[in-house]
């Protein structure tokens, strides 16, 4: 046979391997059935077993233990999610207005302040990636109270992607680097994860909150916090209540621009670990008002949501947050690995008065949290790591294992005993002992899910009618970068169907971003995961929701508890020698008086010399430092000013602050740096008001300073984002 000596060029080459992975990919897995490691062939991959459709799951469920215990075992030593982290420790101050609803004693006395530990972290990426992906960030307090330890596992967002724990090592095996050639990293914008989220449509609440700037927070101090699932409060005589927890920021909930987000990665990718720590440091110490919505066990099904549902939340109109203590953080770890990577927290570590619900996602947490710590930590004694343990004492009858610490006396181990009087004995519910709420459950093993949890829709669409103009340009704008970077075509118009769904114009500017139309009928979801054998059109997703007023609390712009406030917030000064000092020194006072800081930006790391001749510190040098890492940029008057007008790295400083809608200030005779910048090219200087956000002292400093703290305090200038894109 006469060889082919034909070479094939580089596009055909790309081409053929790429056709020989998806081959491959078939042969592997075409015509087969999922099954468990065992080769039991599963009937049900998207639902744990449960007593009834909105029941507890149960502890039976092989299917689920195993599918679990393997995703939990998949790293070693680094967390699976949430590997990327930034701790601190702090206390809770009860304000003590809950008596009624918990028994819960360190919600209610005021005379103690409770230890925490805090850990942020982003979902996604791994140990070494940055800080600054866009992705949801993990919002986790440790209480050492004296009943116990509390954990609070949760999120800066109030809902999550699924609504059964079955489904999550999907969601994350989806998100992940994907497994052929582990890339991207930290990152959503490929195929595995618009492809399992354009078949999920229960995903599609989350999918709103993650592609807002609710994902790329400004800072950790700055980011609101949220239990996510319903808990219940039990008070003294046993009545329950549902209770959803809520962590709003003293500082305000604010974001970062996308192009400042992917300019920071470059800049500083510890950008968030960076500013908790020195700002803690400094004495700056955050702090959020905890607070909670409480609705009454006999409401259970008032509303037109589950309340089971963790992709659903319950609108703050309807429910307001009661603010029943504060968090403040005034300590940073002494050791990263032994406090902030060895602590472990558990959604199941509760103390009396608080209790779970049915909610599908947290009974699957309720088991994998423990289980994974045996693998990331190595030992059943985990609890004895110092960040681990309970300021409560601890006694049982556990003993020996790797790396155990305690060392336990006496003869029995073992309850009940005579030989030590029974001891330890347990606790009455008068003496604390943990009783669980008495719920009465009737009802059939079954693999399935609640047709109350099919509203896939309408709480999407209240989060995004929500949201300020300038928001909803973002979230269009995130959606449409995401999904250009999804090379399978028919993912991308799975994900228009969905979109339609939620808002019709919404899904038209994706499109048009795209180069695409919007499908005229949404393709149908993969109801296969409902069951083999189950009644595909029960579960279909539906509208149930009459429709919301849109919510100012879910925007952060309109959100009625953000405040003006300018603590912490960093202003650039660019400066070159014979700069000006009382034009410096008079903005430097004014901020520094309401909790703001200034940072000398000059030629060198070194120092600038003013014009009276006095050497003052620099911060940074233009050369290593952006604008994108500061709030406000502000060039006072100096006697040589041309070093500031032929320094290309001054005026990029200038053009990205203008670019991402900060306050821009010049003092008096440096507004002849506006020609240099992109702020009007090629024109006359415009009058100030035609500058959104640009000042420029013309004759009272006292005035130009007021003026720029108070713009500084709106925290962006977002007519400008109009502006600029007219």
């Amino acid at each position: 046979m006469k060889k082919d000596n034909t070479k094939p060029g580089k596009n055909s080459e790309k081409k053929d391997l790429k056709s020989q992975d998806l081959e491959r990919n078939r042969e592997y897995n075409e015509g087969h059935y999922i099954t468990t490691d065992q080769g039991v062939r599963i009937n049900n991959d998207h639902n744990t077993l449960k007593a009834g459709e909105r029941g507890p799951s149960l502890l039976e469920d092989f299917i689920m233990r195993e599918k679990i215990t393997h995703f939990d075992h998949e790293r070693i030593p680094e967390r699976i999610v949430h590997a990327r982290g930034s701790g601190a420790h702090g206390y809770f101050e009860a304000y003590g207005n809950v008596g009624e609803y918990t028994k819960a004693a360190f919600l209610n006395d005021t005379s103690v302040q409770t230890p925490v530990f805090v850990r942020f972290s982003t979902v996604a990426g791994f140990r070494g990636s940055t800080d600054m992906a866009r992705d949801v960030r993990g919002f986790a307090i440790k209480f050492y109270t004296q009943e116990g330890n509390f954990d609070m596992v949760g999120n800066n967002i109030p809902v999550f992607f699924i609504q059964d724990a079955m489904k999550f090592p999907d969601l994350i095996h989806a998100v992940k680097p994907e497994p052929h050639n582990e890339i991207p990293q930290a990152a959503s914008a490929h195929d595995t994860f618009w492809d399992f989220i354009s078949l999920m449509p229960e995903t599609m609440h989350m999918v709103m909150w993650a592609m807002s700037d609710r994902a790329i927070p400004r800072s950790l101090r700055m980011m609101e916090g949220f239990g996510i699932h319903t808990f219940r409060f039990v008070n003294a005589q046993g009545k329950s209540t549902f209770v959803k927890f809520h962590l709003k920021p003293k500082l305000g909930t604010h974001a970062v621009v996308w192009d400042e987000a992917l300019k920071i990665s470059g800049n500083d990718p510890d950008f968030h670990r960076r500013d908790l720590y020195d700002n803690i440091a400094m004495g700056n110490f955050p702090e959020w008002e905890f607070g909670v919505q409480l609705v009454p066990q006999e409401d259970e099904h008032k509303f037109d949501f589950d309340l089971l549902d963790p992709t659903k939340l319950i609108p703050e109109e309807l429910v307001p947050v009661t603010p029943i203590g504060k968090l403040v953080l005034n300590r940073n770890p002494d050791n990263f690995f032994a406090e902030t990577e060895q602590v472990a927290f558990h959604p199941g570590h509760v103390v009396p008065g608080i209790d779970f619900t049915n909610d599908p996602l947290l009974q699957g947490r309720l088991f994998s949290y423990t289980d994974t710590q045996l693998s990331r930590l190595g030992s059943p004694n985990f609890h004895e790591i110092p960040i681990n343990r309970p300021v409560a004492p601890m006694h049982n009858n556990q003993r020996d294992g790797h790396m155990r610490q305690e060392i336990n006396v006496g003869q029995t181990h073992y309850s009940p005993n005579s030989l030590n009087d029974n001891y330890p004995v347990q606790a009455k519910e008068s003496e604390g002992g943990f009783v669980s709420y008495y719920e009465r459950m009737e009802a059939y093993k079954v693999r399935e899910r609640s047709e109350s949890f099919s509203d896939h829709f309408s709480q999407a669409s209240l989060f995004f009618n929500s949201q300020t103009p300038v928001e909803q340009n973002h979230i269009i704008n995130a959606l449409r970068f995401e999904l250009s970077k999804v090379e399978t075509v028919a993912i991308r118009k799975r994900m228009l169907g969905l979109l339609s769904q939620v808002n019709k114009t919404l899904a038209k500017k994706v499109a048009e971003g795209l180069g695409l139309t919007v499908p005229g009928t949404p393709e149908k979801p993969m109801n296969k995961g409902v069951g083999a054998d189950a009644d595909q059109k029960k579960h279909e997703p539906k509208r149930i929701g009459k429709g919301y007023e849109p919510s100012d609390a879910l925007s952060m712009i309109k959100n009625p508890t953000v405040t003006q406030t300018i603590e912490t917030r960093q202003v650039a000064f660019l400066c070159g020698d014979g700069v000006s000092e009382k034009s410096l020194t008079a903005l430097k006072k004014a901020l520094e008086a309401k909790g703001a800081a200034a940072k000398i930006i000059a030629p060198t790391p070194g120092s600038v010399k003013t014009d009276t001749g006095k050497e003052i510190k620099a911060d940074f040098a233009f050369f290593s430092s952006s604008s994108v890492v500061f709030d406000a940029v502000y060039i006072p008057d100096s006697k040589n000013n041309a070093a500031l007008l032929q320094n290309n790295n001054v005026i990029e400083f200038i053009n990205n602050a203008y670019r991402h809608c900060k306050v821009i200030g010049f003092d008096n005779g440096m507004e002849n740096l506006i020609e240099k910048t992109t702020i009007v090219p090629g024109q006359e200087l415009p009058k100030s008001t035609e500058m959104p956000g640009v000042l420029i002292n013309k004759d009272s400093i006292k005035a130009f300073t007021d003026q720029f703290t108070d713009l500084l305090g709106q925290h962006r200038i977002w007519e400008r984002e109009t502006y600029l894109n007219e």
